[in-house]
């Protein structure tokens, strides 16, 4: 059962309060938000670091006072601010002036055309991966610890903490090294090296959890009750409902770099899921402000076959997610429980999207072809949507004509060990010409 912070609940209207630290009942400034919305019994809570309802234990999130008026003049004040996702604060539960503050401005990452991709996989019409691994620590994590990162500083915490499964970690370390916080991060004990080193060069405490995601996960939310978890920020757990917030931006993003429209289908990586449901409420709120045109719209969720409740459930029929024990090469993805996984089949069963799966092997060959064809090393998350994308086409599951963005949300420098054994030097020969020409290279 998750540890609550007692508060009474606040009506519309009523003061931004916390239950910040050293100052309890403080009023927070975080720019639109308003309040915690239930998103299971709409009961409404102040602005506070928890995360799970009082009344009935469902989910929090965040509730706003969004702009409204001129669509174009917002679209203007959004164009002109900053190349990061601090751009869309009006959107965000920031501060106004977050843009000013020592954090890493994660955002801003390209939205490539993929013709030759496409080509590859027979999709006919307008196809794009948007390309997260330029963020500052080569992952989407950044966004989502960048808005956590705010709330703590409003709540007053001292220390940034997560569970990972290795890109959250590096993200939490980097953003509070920028932030002067402390940061404590927990992990699986087996993660890609990669991944544990970019974790560990912060200067951050690093500490490996014998067990899989779930363990520390459940390490985590014990820690919270705990006197030494006292003044602790946990980025996806007493943060979570700020944290998720930030996935909204590879919706904004997307949709403004397509010149303000959506897209007609998304493929989107699953993991716990909450990136998936935030991208949702994200074109939500675009319709909501005018940003974007309303039209109907397709999300898809990938996950990888070793891990693949929320695939198995909707492929089933299920509104419930029995939980698995992970084993694919999909670390990133390898979450046996996923909070947000009864949500995703809501939203792929509402938009008319559908969530699949792929093996190992092809989740190789996925990342394989996204390089050779678009020149973007995708960790395995990314071999994930791209192998599900082609799997989509073939079934008949994906129309091949819409308009199609997919999501690659790391590095592949940082799952190196998943292809390292098919990958290498074409030919090792002798410095000369001769030798160059035996190899069948001329």
């Amino acid at each position: 059962m998750p540890v609550l912070t007692s508060h009474t609940p606040a009506p519309d209207g009523a003061p931004r309060t916390s239950a910040a630290p050293g100052s309890p009942g403080a009023p927070v400034d975080l720019g639109p938000a308003v309040a915690l919305s239930c998103r299971e019994c709409g009961e409404r809570f102040p602005l506070s670091p928890i995360f799970a309802c009082e009344a009935c234990f469902g989910p929090l999130e965040i509730a706003y006072d969004l702009p409204t008026g001129d669509p174009g003049a917002l679209r203007s004040a959004i164009e002109a601010g900053p190349h990061s996702i601090w751009r869309y604060a009006p959107l965000l539960p920031v501060p106004a002036d977050v843009a000013s503050k020592p954090n890493l401005h994660p955002g801003g990452t390209p939205l490539v055309r993929a013709d030759r991709l496409a080509a590859a996989l027979g999709h006919g019409g307008e196809l794009y991966v948007k390309d997260d691994s330029g963020n500052p620590t080569h992952s989407f994590k950044d966004r989502v610890v960048a808005n956590a990162v705010e709330a703590a500083r409003a709540f007053g915490f001292t220390t940034l903490s997560c569970s990972s499964t290795g890109n959250l970690a590096g993200a939490v370390g980097a953003a509070a090294a920028r932030a002067g916080l402390r940061s404590c991060v927990f992990i699986p004990h087996d993660l890609e090296q990669g991944k544990v080193v970019m974790a560990a060069v912060y200067g951050g405490e690093l500490v490996g959890i014998e067990g899989t995601y779930d363990d520390v996960n459940r390490f985590c939310s014990e820690l919270i009750g705990d006197p030494a978890g006292e003044g602790w920020g946990f980025v996806n757990v007493n943060l979570r409902p700020y944290y998720a917030e930030g996935s909204k931006t590879l919706a904004f993003e997307i949709a403004e770099q397509l010149g303000w429209r959506l897209p007609d289908q998304l493929v989107v990586p699953i993991a716990s899921g909450s990136q998936l449901t935030k991208i949702d409420k994200g074109i939500k709120e675009l319709i909501a402000t005018g940003l974007v045109e309303d039209k109907p719209y397709k999300i898809f969720g990938a996950q990888a076959e070793g891990c693949s409740p929320v695939s198995r459930a909707y492929k089933a029929g299920h509104d419930v997610v029995r939980p698995v024990k992970p084993d694919t090469i999909a670390k990133s993805l390898a979450i046996g429980n996923p909070a947000d996984g009864p949500y995703v089949l809501d939203i792929a069963r509402r938009t008319g999207g559908a969530v699949e799966d792929v093996t190992d092997p092809q989740i190789v060959d996925a990342i394989k072809l996204l390089a050779r064809t678009e020149g973007i090393f995708a960790e395995t998350a990314g071999g994930v949507t791209v192998g599900v994308t082609r799997k989509l086409i073939e079934t008949g599951q994906l129309d091949p004509e819409l308009t199609t963005v997919v999501l690659n949300t790391g590095d592949g420098l940082k799952t190196l060990d998943a292809v390292a054994g098919t990958t290498g030097p074409t030919a090792i020969i002798r410095p000369n010409l001769d030798a160059f020409r035996e190899a069948g290279l001329a």
